[in-house]
């Protein structure tokens, strides 16, 4: 097993200004009610689970790719890559709800071909329409062995912003945090054709610790 390598606070940056908004709120509220400050200290606890950001230890693997977050897998299916010229690729979806952690993890080690952001709506990130119809952050790859990989970031009913610190020529490793959805979303990754699936429809699957599938031995001969 790698150790992990985790620069980051358990509880998420990107949470904090939310955090200690609701925690001053029901200090507030207390001094006026204890009673009446009830909801709110439940609503902190809320947010304090939703912005959790836990450090996790990556299989070793060099063809391995992890989840990119924690949740359910929605699809397993052969289709093509709309970020990448059209390719045929295997799609892998990871519904996240509001009680799952919200933090984003490089699926591979890989250089950073290139991130787009997508303009679109906010229906439930449950539904396969919402992969090509919902706000989103696609992000390409590319594997020291050449292969190809896309991971998009979606924003679900409730979700209102995505974030994606990673550049076009950065290099990410495997688990590495390159970014943040809030309040409920998906992720989908497109793998290049002969991938093997180790996942099902169903499974629940923890970033960085869990393998969605494995890469061919040989990388697909793609322009980029």
């Amino acid at each position: 097993m790698n150790k992990p390598s985790y620069p980051h606070p358990i509880i998420a940056r990107e949470g904090w200004p939310f955090l200690a908004g609701i925690v001053v709120i029901s200090i507030i509220v207390t001094v006026w009610s204890g009673w009446a400050s009830l909801p709110f200290w439940l609503l902190s606890v809320f947010v304090l689970q939703f912005f959790r950001d836990p450090a996790r230890v990556a299989p070793d693997g060099e063809l391995n790719v992890l989840s990119p977050a924690d949740g359910r897998v929605v699809v397993v299916q052969e289709t093509q890559d709309p970020y990448h010229g059209n390719r045929d690729a295997l799609k892998i979806s990871v519904f996240m709800n509001v009680f799952n952690v919200h933090s984003n993890r490089s699926p591979v080690d890989a250089e950073v071909l290139s991130t787009e952001y997508f303009a679109g709506k906010f229906f439930n990130a449950a539904l396969d329409k919402a992969s090509l119809e919902n706000e989103r952050n696609a992000m390409v790859l590319r594997t020291r062995q050449g292969h190809i990989v896309t991971a998009v970031q979606v924003a679900g009913l409730v979700a209102k912003r995505i974030l994606c610190y990673a550049k076009t020529g950065d290099s990410l490793h495997h688990g590495q945090r390159y970014g943040f959805i809030r309040f409920g979303s998906r992720v989908d990754v497109y793998l290049p054709p002969g991938s093997r699936p180790r996942v099902a429809i169903g499974d629940k699957v923890s970033a960085t610790s869990t393998v969605l599938a494995e890469l061919p031995a040989a990388a697909e001969n793609t322009p980029g």
